[in-house]
């Protein structure tokens, strides 16, 4: 919840949206409806979240959602996926719009050897956003596949692979750990530029 909802939306989202444009001397990002698209996507996907809390069948999974205890039956946890579905989404447009706004900003003379380090941790961070939120909506979806329709992506018995869901989420969740620290180092060097 944390993650999803507080540290990637603010860190990345609310800085980029005010600082980019600054940065690179324009006005706005290259979409501007894009970037309100991917934020009113991300207010249903936190609702949603927070109303899966409160439903009658807990979840007991723990935050990486391992199949064995995922698997359960409960509404809340299909609530949970199609949250961080919405959340993924929300951040896969937000990180694309990043990226072009930034590497067409050659109508200004500004080159992307001319931008900010700033800019630049958040370019690479929205490259990682899209090249890991997708593995992680595959994982998901296969949990949602197995809990709903009966599929057999992590049940031995049906020539299912347990162990998968858990490569799949770290092949998210290694980058996660840059896609979070790198928004905060660019900033801090931006902050340090100025004031020295």
């Amino acid at each position: 919840l944390m993650i999803f909802f507080m540290t990637m939306p603010i860190i990345i989202g609310v800085f980029s949206n005010w600082l980019i444009p600054m940065m690179t001397s324009t006005q706005d990002l290259i979409y501007p409806r894009l970037n309100n698209l991917s934020m009113w996507i991300l207010f249903p996907s936190l609702m949603m979240m927070t109303t899966s809390m409160f439903m009658k069948n807990k979840i007991f999974t723990g935050w990486t959602l391992y199949p064995p205890l995922s698997i359960q039956n409960s509404m809340s946890i299909n609530m949970i996926i199609l949250s961080l579905h919405l959340n993924g989404l929300s951040s896969i447009l937000s990180s694309m719009n990043f990226t072009i706004s930034m590497m067409n900003m050659n109508s200004n003379k500004m080159y992307l050897n001319n931008l900010s380090l700033y800019c630049w941790s958040i370019m690479i961070t929205s490259m990682l956003i899209i090249i890991s939120i997708p593995v992680l909506a595959s994982g998901i979806t296969m949990i949602i596949m197995d809990h709903n329709f009966n599929s057999m992506f992590f049940n031995p018995m049906g020539n299912g692979n347990p162990v998968i869901f858990q490569h799949l989420f770290w092949f998210f969740g290694h980058p996660e750990v840059y896609i979070l620290i790198l928004p905060g180092f660019g900033l801090m060097s931006q902050i340090m530029n100025q004031e020295t």
